[in-house]
């Protein structure tokens, strides 16, 4: 029973890590623009078909993560232009509409490109097999995936809290009318942001990829789970989504032993007892 614990906390880390990669990029956009992206559960499937697109011409994964990346950001920085600005005056509710039409756009694109069936693909053949932790043995690929979005999240850290980019980034998000009132360029900033976000999203859907393969409605089942561990963190929070992402992770994995069928309830029953004791979030301010 031990050992099984143990693979299913190491396991629920490595997706919660995954979790935080997304919810970071969704805490971001969120922060910038005040607006719930609901595109972003597309963005992150947009990611992972980008990403077999890659490796599916034999080119090294690595470079399907990289291209995930960059393919998100890009189309970030469409909705940006395309679908957010052009109703950024019309209130908080156009913006969702058009968000969620983006959102099924993409879907629907996806669909076009590859189709209804679901895509799978094996890691590269250094991250297969496992690892003896002597407790548990872990997959090789899992162990990756969660040292790589370790990693990601403290670049992106460092990104925010050690550069002059990221000190706009924090001032946009808690003070934007101070922010632009200092000669800041915001409308280039909002862009930059989205484009993180997004990249952020996107990068998530490339390291899904050999967990969970890709499919169009994949950003559905996602967007939910990254709006929870969002709400858990707190709105105004960028690093409380890091946290939840790994809370949420590690708890729906180990809800997996003794009820498989509610791995996924679970997640909004723990929203719902946040909510009740702490609505602002476990680390937000307000």
């Amino acid at each position: 029973m031990l050992w099984l614990i143990s693979a299913q906390l190491v396991n629920g880390i490595a997706i919660g890590l995954v979790y935080a990669v997304m919810s970071f990029g969704l805490s971001i956009i969120k922060g910038l623009l005040n607006v719930p992206n609901f595109a972003h559960g597309a963005l992150y499937a947009l990611g992972a078909y980008i990403c077999y697109a890659v490796v599916s011409l034999q080119l090294p994964f690595a470079i399907g993560l990289a291209a995930a990346f960059l393919g998100a950001a890009v189309a970030g920085l469409l909705l940006d232009r395309f679908a957010i600005r052009p109703v950024g005056n019309g209130g908080y509710l156009p913006q969702l509409i058009v968000l969620f039409g983006a959102a099924l756009i993409i879907e629907q694109l996806l669909l076009i490109g590859w189709g209804t069936v679901g895509l799978s693909y094996s890691p590269p053949a250094m991250l297969r097999g496992a690892l003896n932790l002597g407790i548990t043995v872990v997959p090789r690929y899992i162990a990756f995936a969660s040292v790589f979005s370790a990693l990601v999240i403290v670049l992106v850290w460092l990104l925010i809290e050690r550069t002059k980019f990221g000190a706009y980034v924090r001032a946009g998000i808690e003070r934007p009318e101070t922010t632009q009132a200092l000669g800041i360029n915001v409308e280039l900033l909002l862009s930059s942001g989205m484009m993180l976000g997004a990249g952020l999203a996107g990068l998530a859907g490339g390291l899904a990829l050999p967990i969970v393969g890709a499919t169009s409605t994949m950003g559905g089942d996602m967007l939910g789970i990254a709006f929870v561990v969002l709400v858990i963190g707190g709105l105004g929070s960028l690093y409380g989504s890091i946290a939840a992402g790994i809370l949420v992770g590690v708890v729906q994995s180990l809800t997996t032993i003794v009820a498989p069928s509610a791995s996924t309830a679970i997640v909004y029953v723990l929203m719902i007892g946040v909510l009740l004791f702490r609505p602002q979030g476990l680390f937000g301010e307000r």
